[in-house]
């Protein structure tokens, strides 16, 4: 992907991701049984932001292994932080055990955000016992949210396997009497979305990326992450979940020249029938207000399934 002006980590830019799930679970709540997280107010779908940049992590981590400079600091490898850490002050000539000096902090900060592409982008709070400092990341997204109340399901789903010895042994008919034969299947639950669109928003801070080192290769793949991370993150429990739009609004400026709700406002979703159920992106259709987009900015569509939609 090659766009000058999007990659351009001088500028700043703000962006909307639109996906969509089909009977599956984007999210799960594990304060609610891990049912899709819900607005309780109005019942619209919720993804988290941190749900989204595991996603982006996981796809970095697959498709730039051993790419210096794209390592991952928040994975799951059973690579404790500590011992990260402990690398990234060697790195700048301390020892994990010493206290960090204030004047040495830049190093060891310099060394991680070289280092892992997640610390340079999404920032990182490494003020563990060994202490790495802190970070405060470029890249910030908002919780998504869908464009219609979802309606989630517990669906009932049986396993033709046991788990107990003891349960094979035993199996008590209607009437009282034994069988003499164990159970033959477990029951379970999955909670789906039929179906739901979402909308997320995020924000690029050039003053924060000089910080942190970004470079134009780096929000080259932050873009192509949030594009392609679906396919590499599919699964029984998340359905049919794909990317519907990506635009981002670039502004010939570092510190930006209008309030990111007001160029996130021109990008607006609507139901095309209201009649029945949303069950597609079909039932969407997305409208840019170009004409409205201020004097030193530019819109770049990154993915726009809207015209195929229709």
């Amino acid at each position: 992907m090659s766009n000058e002006v999007v990659n351009d980590p001088g500028r700043r830019h703000d962006f909307v991701l639109m996906f969509e799930v089909i009977d599956g679970n984007p999210n799960g709540d594990p304060d609610a049984g891990n049912m899709p997280r819900l607005d309780p107010e109005t019942n619209q779908g919720l993804v988290t932001d941190v749900c989204l940049k595991r996603k982006i992590r996981d796809y970095v981590a697959v498709t730039q292994d051993g790419v210096a400079g794209r390592r991952i600091y928040v994975q799951d490898t059973g690579i404790a932080l500590e011992t990260l850490h402990a690398e990234g002050r060697r790195a700048a000539g301390l020892e994990p055990g010493e206290k960090l000096p204030r004047a040495d902090e830049s190093k060891v900060v310099g060394y991680m955000c070289e280092s892992f592409y997640d610390v340079r982008m999404f920032g990182a709070v490494m003020s563990t016992k060994i202490n790495a400092g802190q970070v405060r990341g470029p890249v910030q997204l908002t919780f998504a949210r869908s464009v219609d109340p979802i309606f989630p399901m517990d669906v009932s789903i049986t396993r033709v396997a046991i788990i107990k010895e003891k349960d094979a042994e035993v199996i008590t008919a209607e009437d009282g009497s034994s069988e003499g034969k164990g159970k033959r299947t477990e029951m379970g639950r999955k909670s789906i979305v039929p179906y739901g669109l979402y909308v997320g928003h995020g924000f690029y801070s050039a003053p924060f990326g000089q910080r942190t080192g970004v470079s134009p290769d780096d929000l080259a793949l932050l873009w192509e992450a949030m594009l392609g991370m679906w396919d590499l993150d599919h699964s029984a429990s998340r359905g049919m979940m794909a990317c519907r739009g990506l635009y981002v609004f670039s502004h010939d400026d570092r510190l930006g020249r209008v309030p990111a709700q007001d160029l996130f406002g021109l990008v607006s979703v609507a139901r095309t029938n209201t009649d029945s159920a949303a069950r597609s992106f079909a039932d969407y259709v997305v409208s840019v207000d170009e004409a409205a987009i201020p004097d030193g900015v530019t819109l770049t569509r990154l993915i726009d399934r809207s015209a195929m939609a229709a």
